[in-house]
């Protein structure tokens, strides 16, 4: 049997559109993704937040996910992440406490410190350009506000309570990019999501950190690492590999900082990029998953081997839909 077959497959939703789409139709097409992934046991579906991004749908994370677990019935729907310096923790509970009780035992929050956009962004939505530094205190500012009801005092001396929220225990994840978060989610005993669907490069250190520093907490007693990759499953190596270059067109666009619409896949990405934006594409994409089922299954293996991950989070951000879904059932059997 495979070393697969016992490690969770969740999916990462950015929502991605095509120029010629519509949001609805967008939408529409990831609840449809989010139900056959449902029907293929899928663990999880996460929504990203993003903002201020054309060609990805999903800066009112919160309302997607509600859309989501709405229109789907077992699989755990969640946020990969909140943006944490975007929005005010009690506002984040009461949301997040509310979909806890719509849909129990299927919500996740996935947590993150980084703005989700470009500065000037950022500071549409916070004027405090300080708010990532108080990160942790307000990690644990949700998760009092999220836990058994205690007296919190505000400045006029009422007390401040996530109504919903409290009491929903809503399970709370770390998500990060390098060692910051990596140390607080060792600190807090938290489970802990490395994204290496875009910044791979310290990922061998931040699980080695993560994992030498735990402290068990009262919602986790060991370590638990999941770890995002890009995924470009095709019925062959040689469709994979020209598949891959609408995701390598849609890096450019964001390093050149251009509008980032899914493309067609192309032939060839030579004369579209100079020798220096291939090599950051490629940098970006490195723990790439792409190929026929026999490579990914080997990849993925390699993979699991080095770095004994606890679950496997996935992008599948193709052009044709109907390609998405095929990626899909391909990866799924390479667990067999």
């Amino acid at each position: 049997m495979s070393i697969l077959a016992d490690i969770p497959f969740s999916l990462l939703e950015l929502a991605p559109m095509r120029e010629d789409s519509t949001v609805s139709e967008t939408l529409q097409d990831s609840l449809r993704y989010a139900q056959y992934a449902e029907r293929r046991d899928v663990k999880r579906f996460w929504l990203a937040e993003h903002h201020n991004m054309p060609g990805i749908i999903c800066s009112a994370t919160s309302i997607l996910i509600g859309y989501i677990a709405g229109g789907t019935e077992r699989i755990r729907v969640g946020a990969g992440g909140i943006m944490l310096p975007n929005h005010p923790p009690l506002v984040v509970a009461e949301q997040f406490g509310t979909l806890a009780s719509l849909y129990p035992g299927r919500i996740d929050l996935g947590l993150g410190r980084a703005p989700g956009s470009d500065p000037v962004t950022s500071l549409a939505f916070n004027r405090d350009n300080q708010r990532a530094e108080h990160f942790p205190d307000e990690v644990r500012e949700l998760q009092s506000l999220l836990g058994p009801h205690e007296l919190r005092h505000h400045s006029n001396g009422k007390a401040v309570r996530a109504i919903p929220g409290e009491d929903t225990n809503v399970p709370i994840w770390l998500l990060g990019s390098s060692l910051f978060s990596a140390q607080l989610a060792a600190e807090r005993g938290l489970p802990y999501v490395f994204a290496g669907h875009f910044a791979p490069r310290f990922l061998s250190e931040a699980l080695a950190l993560y994992r030498r520093k735990f402290t068990p907490s009262a919602v986790l007693d060991k370590p638990y690492v999941m770890v995002g990759l890009p995924l470009v499953a095709a019925p062959t190596d040689a469709e994979a590999e020209h598949l891959s270059t609408t995701s390598k067109q849609r890096i450019l666009a964001l390093i050149r900082g251009q509008e980032m619409w899914l493309k067609p896949p192309i032939d060839s990405m030579n004369g579209l990029w100079s020798e220096q934006e291939k090599n950051y594409v490629d940098s970006f994409l490195s723990l790439s998953i792409c190929g026929g089922p026999v490579t990914i299954k080997h990849q993925l293996e390699m993979f699991v081997e080095q770095f004994g991950v606890d679950e496997l989070m996935f992008t599948n951000d193709l052009y044709d839909s109907e390609h998405r879904l095929r990626a899909l059932d391909i990866l799924m059997s390479v667990k067999q």
